[in-house]
């Protein structure tokens, strides 16, 4: 089945003519980054060329994904929208809230029983709003847009930070917050600053137990995790048409991982095929037709330090496999080096879970190359040493690969195949060996591994691989152990050695699938009822916030001052906060609950002004709303890291809170505060991050002028009657200095839509 197929003919009857508009005005050959969004400005054939870093611009995406954490605060936004139907095609995905726990038929089953209200909310919201849905065990989110949706060439949001994994099929796919996925919903364009690039050259071929996987671990272990922030990496070279095209997916996907708003491939051969081989040959028909655009031109692929921002090049010839963390994921060590890495960290040496799967690495080929391995421990007589979970991408992965053997492989071993959902990688496991205080070795093929990420214990050190290295290591059981070089002890008391993993991009019969679990819109949705329950605990209907009073803000009080990593998992925890995010108060009393206080070090515990006690950050919210006092959050270098979830940037508005002062923001986490009509501040001198107290009165000086690259003012008041004043910078233009007037981005909508 081909979605959307004359919305792709229509983006491809245009773009010739858009890209040459671009060469024009640019007077220079384009990037593949470029020619896309030259492509999908609001405007239609460029007018003019934008600066990399500093030119705000309008764009028409072709389409929205969002994933039910998501989609719940999306929509419930949406409502109030005025609209009768979405503008753009838009698909809802059950991929997030459902708990790994005993296998993949009992936990689906409970996931329907116990988010019962939710998921019949998002499939009549879905319904009414001519949006696309997928039912829970559907599959996650990125591999369903990716075996349906995705098409080369094309400009794509969703909310979630991984939906850079369509890079893979090369589009422009970019992670949003749900505001902004209402913008694209309701017609309107969608603001985005020019990004800058990145290329990265392949040379080589991958080979033996290289992977994709082990790409973009090097990459991570190069950029940082804030290395590619308002930058879209852009793959190219021989190399890079040596890889698959749901291997280039996997090092998309994991693009969020360094702060990048984007990652893309060129369309080629391997995209062709994939297309063709997920039933999509209509799709590769019309690409084949304008395939110079979909891909660099020639003369920045032959120079790219002359029209890339920065370039990397690595030779996949001589790449090794990489296992990166714990606890963040660019720290990156080459295989050879691990055993070092551990013994020398004082890392649990012993590995008690390996789990492979998620939306980064599920695809057919990364389960025939992780099966190849699992078959080894049966042929050579090896007992698996950790506990072993299977994470299929989709039901249509899951479907063929039970159907071509390779899931009786993972359960001979010992594994379990769990839900074609998110599951562990995003905190959603009911692990029964998870002793908060015990520090403990994981190894996944996930993307992210913050502490308390998969399980909530704060000392699981979780390090990420490939889905072979990760078996291979679950074979193992020891962090010590290569699989390259060393040897195991089998039942029999031989010494045997794993073989380099083998895997197929393709499955020889094809794919197949019972029931992929997708339903389609009503064609006229204005008879359906969306109903929200008043005294429901999992939804509720939103109200709007305050506009701006006109005045600068005087009195606030410190609520915490946030001290290093402070991710969206900080700010607003997934696992069994999952359950409320349709409900903003309720999930309100998860708000920055995982933030390290500067002053004690400790996590929930700031001081209440009030009281003159510690007590946790939402009690002491609510306690200062209460009274009438607003707030101020300070943090430190790249805030709101992480996901893309809004509810970081909801709650803090909710509860009170009117700026974040910090000395810089992730991308997706600045922009979702200024949607909700938030002060989002960045010290112009890091240093006076050090001046602030934690009994300060804080005032910010200059709003009544609030205009673009005019800095304000802040005024500390302290307790002992001195005073101190710098300056605070902001990004906003004039499009966001409106929405913090009217409050939020969604009361401007509402107003333009009256």
């Amino acid at each position: 089945m081909v979605f959307d197929l004359d919305m792709i003919k229509n983006v491809y009857a245009v773009m010739a003519e858009r890209i040459e508009a671009a060469r024009k005005v640019t007077g220079k050959p384009l990037t593949l980054s470029e020619k896309i969004l030259y492509a999908h400005l609001d405007e239609g054939k460029a007018t003019q060329a934008f600066e990399r870093g500093r030119s705000y611009v309008d764009f028409r995406p072709d389409r929205v994904a969002m994933q039910d954490a998501t989609a719940q605060m999306a929509l419930l936004q949406f409502m109030q929208a005025g609209k009768d139907k979405v503008a753009v095609p838009s698909t809802v995905h059950c991929d997030h809230l459902i708990q790994a726990k005993v296998g993949a038929d009992k936990d689906l089953q409970t996931a329907i029983s116990n988010n019962k209200e939710v998921y019949d909310f998002l499939s009549s919201v879905s319904n009414k709003y001519g949006i696309g849905f997928w039912k829970p065990g559907a599959g996650i989110i990125h591999q369903v847009v990716l075996e349906n949706y995705a098409f080369p060439g094309g400009m794509m949001i969703g909310t979630d930070s991984h939906t850079v994994n369509a890079g893979g099929l090369g589009m422009v796919a970019i992670g949003v917050g749900g505001a902004d996925a209402v913008d694209v919903m309701a017609g309107m364009p969608w603001e985005l600053k020019f990004p800058k690039l990145i290329g990265v050259k392949l040379t080589g071929k991958l080979s033996g137990w290289a992977s994709a996987k082990d790409v973009i671990l090097k990459v991570a272990g190069i950029l940082t995790v804030k290395g590619g922030t308002g930058c879209i990496v852009e793959y190219f070279g021989e190399g890079a048409n040596n890889i698959s095209c749901t291997g280039k997916g996997t090092i998309c996907n994991m693009g969020a991982e360094i702060g990048a708003t984007t990652s893309i491939f060129g369309y080629d051969e391997k995209m062709a095929a994939y297309l063709r081989g997920t039933k999509r040959a209509e799709v590769a028909d019309e690409a084949d037709k304008i395939k110079q655009y979909l891909t660099g031109d020639p003369e920045v692929y032959s120079n790219p330090d002359k029209y890339f921002d920065q370039v990397i090049e690595i030779n996949l010839s001589e790449l090794e496999p990489h296992i990166n963390g714990p606890f963040t994921p660019d720290l990156a060590h080459p295989l050879s080096k691990f055993a070092e890495a551990v013994k020398k960290n004082d890392w649990p040496q012993e590995l008690e879970v390996g789990l492979i799967g998620s939306c980064t690495n599920s695809s057919y080929e990364d389960i025939t190359r992780a099966a190849s391995v699992a078959q080894q421990a049966l042929d050579k007589k090896l007992k698996v040493k950790a506990e072993f979970t299977v994470t299929p991408g989709s039901e249509q992965v899951r479907y063929t690969v039970e159907r071509d053997g390779y899931l009786n492989v993972f359960e001979k071993i010992g594994g379990v195949v769990l839900a074609n959902a998110c599951g562990p990688c995003i905190g959603q496991w009911a692990r029964h060996n998870a002793d908060k205080g015990r520090k403990n070795s994981i190894m996944t093929s996930f993307n992210r591994n913050f502490a308390k990420r998969n399980d909530g214990n704060p000392n699981t050190h979780g390090f990420v691989a490939s889905p072979e290295i990760t078996t291979a290591f679950a074979i193992a059981g020891d962090l010590g152990f290569n699989p390259i070089t060393d040897f195991l002890t089998n039942e029999n008391g031989e010494k045997v050695k794993l073989e380099e993993p083998k895997g197929i991009d393709f499955p020889p019969q094809g794919f197949d699938v019972e029931d992929n679990g997708y339903q389609a819109p009503a064609e006229d949705g204005s008879h359906v009822e969306v109903i929200v329950k008043p005294d429901s605990e999992r939804l509720q209907l939103l109200t709007p916030f305050e506009p701006w009073n006109g005045k600068d803000f005087k009195g606030l009080r410190l609520l915490i001052k946030a001290k290093g990593k402070c991710t969206t998992d900080h700010i607003s925890m997934a696992g069994p906060w999952l359950r409320y995010r349709g409900h903003l108060d309720n999930i309100s009393n998860n708000m920055l609950i995982g933030a390290v206080n500067y002053f004690n070090g400790e996590t929930n515990a700031v001081k209440n002004q009030i009281t003159n006690s510690y007590e946790p950050v939402p009690d002491t919210a609510r306690a200062y709303k209460a009274e009438g006092f607003p707030t101020i959050v300070v943090g430190d270098e790249n805030y709101g890291e992480g996901s893309s979830r809004e509810h970081a940037a909801m709650e803090p508005r909710h509860m009170g809170v009117l700026v974040v002062l910090v000395k810089s923001f992730a991308r997706i986490h600045e922009t979702n505060l200024k949607k909700q009509g938030m002060l989002a501040l960045t010290f112009d001198d890091t240093a006076d991050y050090e001046k602030i107290r934690e009994d300060d009165i804080i005032d910010v000086i200059g709003l009544t002028e609030f205009a673009e690259n005019k800095p304000l003012t802040i005024r500390l008041r302290h307790a002992d009657g001195t005073v101190d004043e710098f300056p605070a910078n902001h990004s906003y233009n004039s499009n966001q200095i409106e929405w913090f007037k009217a409050g939020s981005a969604l009361n401007l909508i509402k107003k333009l839509n009256a």
